[in-house]
């Protein structure tokens, strides 16, 4: 809720600005995640990169290096890490440093990937210098989208939405740029060399975003005044208490508890902010509160990070060797994945379903189990333990487009959900909580796809 003398956002700039920076944070995961292809191709010992580069075969590219498992591990353990580190290194690191400092170092990192396509390099050094090279970009972004986070909570929630909604976009954008390399009629090498020199576009623009944020007088209100902002969002939690829910869902008890103390609590000698100021929040409290929503976070992640891309990804086509058998993984795995966790993610929008008082939300959760199985009985060349029982496209085709979009509903849904189990004062604890059980949940199921792969 923005306050009564901001001013506006001309032309929509700081929320395209925020749209885009979004975009470029999960940018790198993406597009190193969707170009499995190319690296399965230079790991199986590929004489030159001019060879099998951005397309597979008929069986699909042997997975030498288990670099599927691998670059899910090294890409979410960092998140993990600098969610565990953040309150140390933010306050020791200005805000600006550690936002362009992050930027740049994504595209030095992604112009180095994007240079080793012209370099011809045997499988074993080729796989370290990749394997450096996305735990050092996972890093930065890992503090980058940290960072901004920080800069959105003193804004508008508006600008949260768009620049989540740039998140969301990132997996689409790196999935259609792979379609247009491969289906370019350019030699494979120029092919790849323009996929991976795209991210580095993206990242420019991110850093000409953030750079003309103090130049934007509407960023700069928000930006350059953090410490008035308490006073306005003091002001604005007594207006929300009065207020029911953005969905309709009335006020909870909680809430029109802590209401009835504000107005007992108002007398005309007595001091006006120390009665109404709330006593620091505690941890403990509030994961109590929220611990049932966290753990179903977790395990709505463990699940899609254990087969995504992991398994997936080694799914091929049943069909005879040809154009859809070679673009049946990046539409069929990628992009549909990708669209339809973003229209999952979409539908809170209107509707959230179960609520935070049902049971029935640990129950779909634990459903999506059922994915494990069904994806490792599709058709995967390279198995050697368990039968393929969905040979066909149309299954894998059925499986994906539901586990995409029940993981962008129940993650938006259980992010939505618990800051509504606290109190007003408790929900920066409850997002801080819930952004390390989602690190949390990633890097289980990045682990667990090690033992899944096995077992195939």
């Amino acid at each position: 809720m923005a306050r009564g003398d901001a001013p506006r956002d001309s032309y929509h700039l700081v929320g395209i600005s925020f749209f885009i920076l979004g975009l470029g944070t999960l940018l790198p995961w993406n597009f190193f995640i969707t170009a499995i292809p190319y690296f399965q191709a230079r790991l199986a010992g590929a004489s030159n990169s001019t060879t099998r580069i951005l397309s597979t075969n008929h069986t699909g590219p042997e997975d030498t290096f288990n670099f599927n498992n691998w670059v899910t591990l090294l890409s979410q353990l960092p998140l993990l890490l600098f969610t565990l580190l953040n309150s140390f290194l933010y306050q020791c690191v200005p805000e600006t440093v550690r936002i362009l400092g992050s930027l740049l170092a994504i595209l030095l990192l992604f112009a180095l990937t994007a240079a080793l396509v012209k370099v011809d390099m045997s499988p074993g050094p080729f796989f370290s210098i990749t394997m450096a090279s996305v735990c050092f970009i996972n890093s930065f972004s890992a503090v980058l989208q940290g960072s901004l986070f920080g800069q959105l909570g003193t804004m508008p929630s508006t600008y949260s939405t768009l620049f989540l909604s740039g998140q969301g976009l990132a997996g689409i954008f790196a999935a259609l740029a792979m379609l247009l390399s491969m289906a370019s009629g350019v030699d494979a090498q120029t092919s790849a060399l323009g996929y991976f020199i795209t991210p580095c576009v993206g990242i420019l623009m991110s850093i000409m975003c953030y750079l003309s944020l103090p130049h934007l007088k509407f960023a700069r209100y928000y930006l350059a005044n953090k410490p008035s902002q308490a006073q306005a969002q003091e002001l604005e939690t007594k207006a929300e208490l009065l207020q029911s829910d953005e969905n309709g869902i009335p006020n909870s008890p909680q809430k029109v508890a802590l209401t009835l103390d504000l107005d007992l609590e108002k007398e005309p000698e007595s001091e006006p902010d120390e009665p109404q100021k709330p006593g620091k929040p505690s941890v403990f409290v509030v994961f109590q509160k929220i611990w049932l929503t966290a753990l179903c976070l977790v395990l709505v992640f463990t699940v899609t990070l254990s087969v995504f891309p992991a398994i997936t990804a080694m799914v091929t086509s049943s069909t005879s060797p040809g154009k859809w058998s070679q673009f049946f993984n990046p539409i069929c795995c990628f992009l549909l994945f990708n669209i339809m966790d973003w229209l999952g993610r979409s539908l809170t929008s209107y509707f959230l379903w179960p609520d935070e008082d049902s049971r029935l939300l640990p129950l779909l959760v634990c459903l999506r189990f059922l994915f494990v199985p069904l994806f490792m009985l599709c058709h995967v060349p390279q198995r050697s333990r368990l039968p393929t029982l969905f040979p066909q496209d149309a299954y894998f085709i059925t499986f994906m487009l539901l586990f995409a979009i029940s993981n962008g509903y129940l993650v938006s849904l259980t992010m939505c959900l618990a800051p509504r189990q606290v109190l007003p004062h408790e929900r920066e604890v409850a997002g801080a909580l819930m952004t390390f059980f989602l690190a949390l949940g990633l890097s289980c199921g990045a682990s667990l796809s090690f033992l899944f792969k096995a077992l195939l």
